[in-house]
């Protein structure tokens, strides 16, 4: 097999639609893999389209339609050689043309394809198109052929297979992008080739890795059919078998009797085995095919129990508790996206003490640098199938794209032992019980047939051990006129009347059994935000930042939010703090929530852990890859050991939560304090809570009953772990807004700023990126008793007045946002 990357020489060209006179009848410079936004930037012919309110100013490319092209200079087969053409993804609605001669049409970004040029090669200059057409124009095209079918947003992003959130989303652009996507390139081959390559690896009864891999095979057509050897190795061990001269598959087994197993992030290891799979004939190879694999068991328990139906992961035989988030593309601009930059996120994500990332149903499968990079870090991938708030129809023309690109990633993804879970899609099933889709539908098709049928019967066939959810939420087992899929006591459950209508305290009126999304937002890094947007004065209310808020109602949701809690805010400053605060206490209360009731609810998997341009959205790193407080609160929350305040019957107890494999034992020491550090109750408690288990504690009475609710806090000590309890809300409490002094430091790699407190000071936090743009602080929402310290460490290349470090609007806390001492 030999491969020739067609990168090189692509020119682009408008050639229908809206299109600028300044845009019109020029050819640009291509990039390939690339896409028709970045082309135009990169000519100087549209502006950043991230920037203030450019995103307007680009509607025209919703309905352009584009051609790429470049001259191939290929030499001329030999007699028994085939050469192809091969895309791995056009985005999205396609006609690509080789030699004057149209090979094909595409209408799915999310599958490749491949063409036989062997009688177009023959050693001239051939000229390869792939001209685009406008995919909202299809889409309306498509709906109108196949009827309309509900939709969460306005255009029908339903009707084509193109990432939904291209067409914006309630934290996304409306950028539809186009253009060849993934690499492309020229193939040439003799006798046959691996077409297709699974890999399965599993765990034996006696405890032994076992690698099956399984082989489409094709065949050339030049010469006769002659028998061929499929070989495997893996672990230092190889199998090898004869594929028959009729036959287009073959398996192979290969045993590995001393294989270790890959665990989750924080449960053990994750070792990695080179696999091979080799194709030859005679003594010449032919291709190959090389990944790298891990050896575990993964199923998940929805075996009813006395509180409905868990949705429990279980890895090698353990119960876990998955602690995690959401994935969306990180960048709306996919072929930004690099391996450096995916592993940056996932280091944060473990950083955080995150073991699972769910690719949500309106993004894309993501590239096979995810999966490694998750494989070699340990993080569990629950993937859903590319569907997303919205009904689907299942006519022929819709289910054969759903089916091809299925096929495919299955087969893609299955050497992966990160890949948890594939799922049927993103509250489908909740939007046909609950949004009035049954009346709009009127009986007609709606998905329910992908993911019932199609969806497990592809994974059954191609991945058989991969557990399959029909969508999420969802009651397994459970028919939907029975019982509603976002049931707190069957599976997986949204949680989004907080946020939408609700007090983040409402998390603690349900309990479920795993809850897949929830989340509040907040605004971006200020960095990341004075970056993007320049209207100034900068105001919540401008049209810029109002466009950077894709949320229906999101600052009214902000406001509302943040109102029980936290003082009001007369600044813009004081705002955007207040709100990035008051996002990271929503999220972290309700991980905390979820934790303490293990194993009766066993994940938590918040909405969200990135963005993919810069916006106010619910994630906890932004735009720019900023870690924003939640993040930090997000760490804090799902640490492998967890101290939290809950109600249980009636009264306030402490809750010991230990994701650890062994027992947490000690001295608790907890004592209700004066914010001015009188110690005014004390008890200690001797903790013994099991590996992998919870404890509930009891606290006395005395610790309870402050003298003063607006000047004490409760504080749980055990080790380096706490916990604190106030006695009424922020907005409330009597805070010193002068409880921090703090000197500076410089270091190596940037700055050390020790912080003490004069009183009791909640949440410090040095927002550093406002006095450098690539400061980055090691810890965020510390809080401090009186006369306590920490020290934080800044990390920068630049240069910068220390005093800086420690103004009003960088050191920040609770307490910052109360102007005045309190009476």
């Amino acid at each position: 097999m030999i491969r020739h990357a067609l990168h090189d020489g692509w020119q682009l060209t408008a050639i229908g639609g809206p299109v600028p006179e300044h845009v019109a009848d020029r050819a640009l410079p291509a990039q390939v893999p690339g896409s028709t936004h970045l082309d135009l930037l990169a000519a100087g012919l549209i502006e950043e389209p991230y920037r203030d309110r450019v995103e307007q100013d680009l509607v025209w490319l919703h309905r352009t339609d584009w051609r790429y092209a470049t001259t191939v200079e290929a030499a001329a087969p030999a007699e028994d050689e085939r050469v192809d053409l091969v895309f791995e993804g056009l985005d999205t609605v396609a006609t690509v043309a080789f030699a004057g001669r149209t090979l094909g049409s595409t209408a799915n970004m999310f599958r490749s394809y491949r063409y036989d040029v062997r009688e177009l090669v023959d050693g001239s200059p051939a000229e390869l198109s792939v001209t685009f057409r406008s995919a909202l124009a299809f889409a309306e095209e498509a709906e109108q052929r196949m009827g309309r079918r509900p939709r969460a947003y306005p255009h029908p992003m339903n009707a084509v297979r193109k990432m939904a959130c291209s067409f914006g989303w309630d934290w996304g652009p409306d950028l539809q992008t186009a253009g060849i996507w993934k690499p492309a390139r020229l193939e040439r081959w003799r006798v046959a080739r691996l077409a297709g390559v699974r890999p399965l690896a599993s765990v034996t009864e006696d405890g032994a890795g076992r690698l099956t891999v399984h082989a489409d095979i094709e065949r050339s057509g030049l010469g006769a059919a002659g028998e061929l050897t499929l070989s495997a190795a893996v672990g230092g061990r190889t199998a090898t078998v004869t594929v028959p001269a009729d036959a287009d598959t073959a398996t192979v087994t290969v045993d590995v009797p001393d294989a270790e197993l890959w665990w989750p992030v924080g449960h053990g290891d994750q070792p990695l085995y080179d696999a091979k799979v080799t194709l030859t004939v005679g003594a010449t190879e032919l291709d190959t095919y090389a990944r790298r694999v891990g050896f575990r068991t993964l199923t998940v328990d929805t075996t009813p129990d006395e509180h409905g139906t868990p949705f429990t992961f279980v890895v090698n035989g353990r119960r876990i508790f998955a602690k995690g988030a959401n994935w969306i593309p990180d960048d709306h601009f996919l072929t930004r996206i690099t391996r450096e930059r995916l592993a940056r996120r996932i280091d944060q994500a473990v950083d955080a003490h995150m073991n699972m990332l769910r690719i949500w149903g309106g993004g894309i499968y993501e590239s096979d640098d995810f999966y490694e990079l998750c494989d070699e870090r340990g993080v569990l991938v629950w993937q859903d199938f590319l569907l997303a708030c919205a009904a689907y129809a299942e006519d022929a023309e819709l289910w054969a794209e759903f089916e091809a690109e299925a096929r495919e990633n299955v087969a893609r993804l299955t050497p992966h032992p990160s890949l948890a879970l594939w799922n049927g899609g993103n509250e489908n099933l909740w939007g046909y019980m609950d949004w009035g889709w049954q009346e709009e539908l009127n009986g007609a098709t709606w998905g329910l047939g992908y993911y019932t049928d199609l969806f497990p019967r592809v994974v059954a066939e191609l991945d058989p051990d991969r557990p399959y959810a029909d969508g999420s939420p969802y009651s397994p087992g459970h028919d939907l006129a029975v019982t509603h899929p976002n049931d707190q006591d069957h599976g997986t459950r949204h949680e989004w009347q907080v946020w939408n209508r609700v007090d983040y305290t409402a998390y603690r009126d349900h309990t479920p059994r795993f809850c897949s999304e929830f989340g509040f937002q907040g605004p971006p890094t200020w960095a990341t935000l004075t970056d993007w947007i320049t209207e100034r004065p900068l105001t919540s209310t401008s049209p810029a930042f109002l466009l950077h808020q894709k949320a229906d109602d999101g600052n009214g949701k902000l406001e509302r939010g943040m109102a029980p809690h936290l003082p009001e805010t007369t600044t813009f400053e004081d705002w955007h703090w207040a709100t990035q605060l008051n996002q990271s206490r929503a999220v972290a209360f309700g991980v905390e929530h979820f934790r303490s009731h293990w194993p009766r609810t066993t994940g938590s998997l918040v909405w969200q852990l990135n963005d993919c341009w810069p916006v106010t959205s619910w994630a906890a790193v932004d735009g720019d890859e900023r870690p924003k407080p939640l993040y930090y609160g997000l760490r804090h929350a799902y640490a492998p050991r967890l101290l939290t305040f809950q109600p249980r019957s009636g009264r306030t107890a402490l809750v010991a939560v230990n994701d650890t494999d062994a027992p947490w034992t000690g001295e608790l020491r907890l004592e209700r304090v004066s914010f001015d550090g009188e110690v005014r109750a004390g008890a200690t408690i001797s903790l013994d809570v099991a590996a992998r288990g919870t404890a509930e504690l009891d606290v006395a009475d005395p610790l309870l009953e402050p003298a003063d609710a607006r000047r004490e806090v409760l504080v749980a000590t055990v080790g380096e772990t706490r916990s604190f309890h106030l006695f009424e809300e922020d907005r409330d409490l009597a805070y010193d807004p002068a409880a921090l002094a703090a000197e500076v430091t410089r270091v190596a790699d940037g700055y050390r700023v020790e912080v003490t407190a004069s009183s009791f000071a909640r949440d410090v936090t040095l927002l550093a990126d406002r006095v450098a743009p690539d400061a980055v602080v090691d810890e965020a929402l510390v809080s401090l008793l009186a006369g306590e310290r920490h020290t934080f460490q800044v990390r920068t290349s630049a240069e910068v007045d220390p005093a800086e470090l420690t103004a009003p609007l960088v050191l920040r806390s609770v307490n910052s946002l109360h102007t005045t001492a309190r009476d």
